[in-house]
């Protein structure tokens, strides 16, 4: 449908919490354009995810996939998945920490703990129920995007902000790194 700019950190809006998406309109052509314009705006940017509210909607609706993304190479496949109100129940207690970024918070990472093993339900986007436990970087990206739905940003998850900064300078000896 449409590449939207995705919007950046330091907009106000970032940092609501979204409207859960009503459950009489699954499958309906507004939900239709806004997903085909997510994932038009994710694969443009080269992302693993993206979050309504990341291009101006805010609603509980979030789109991720990793499938031969070059950002990625050592990442395990994520499958394209729709996932509409979610509910996530972390599964383990303790966190395990990884470098994230954010297609919001272009050119910076960090050092961001979440929880290794989740479960997450919610409902595709033709009102299906979804209930999948994940682990590892589905897990982590779970986690991330859902955070977009109640104004969280990565940097406020982070534990230790000497870990936190421009990739480039982060990361000057790796070449091709960029941001989730």
């Amino acid at each position: 449908m449409a590449v939207r700019p995705i919007v950046r950190m330091g907009t106000p809006s970032l940092f609501e919490k979204s409207v859960p998406w009503p459950e009489n309109k699954f499958d309906s052509p507004e939900l239709q354009t806004l997903l085909a314009d997510m994932k038009d705006s994710m694969i443009a940017a080269n992302g693993a995810g993206l979050a309504a509210p990341q291009i101006g909607e805010n609603v509980r609706v979030v789109i991720f996939e990793v499938d031969n993304n070059s950002r990625y190479p050592n990442r395990e496949p994520i499958p394209f998945t729709v996932l509409i109100n979610p509910q996530l129940t972390p599964l383990a207690e303790e966190k395990v920490s990884d470098w994230e970024g954010c297609l919001s918070v272009p050119g910076m990472r960090g050092l961001v703990p979440r929880y290794p093993t989740l479960r997450y339900t919610g409902f595709d986007e033709f009102g299906n129920a979804i209930d999948r436990t994940v682990d590892g970087f589905h897990a982590r990206v779970v986690q991330h995007e859902v955070d977009h739905l109640d104004g969280v940003l990565y940097p406020m998850r982070i534990a230790d902000m000497t870990k936190f900064g421009y990739t480039e300078i982060l990361f000057s000896e790796l070449v091709g790194v960029d941001e989730d």
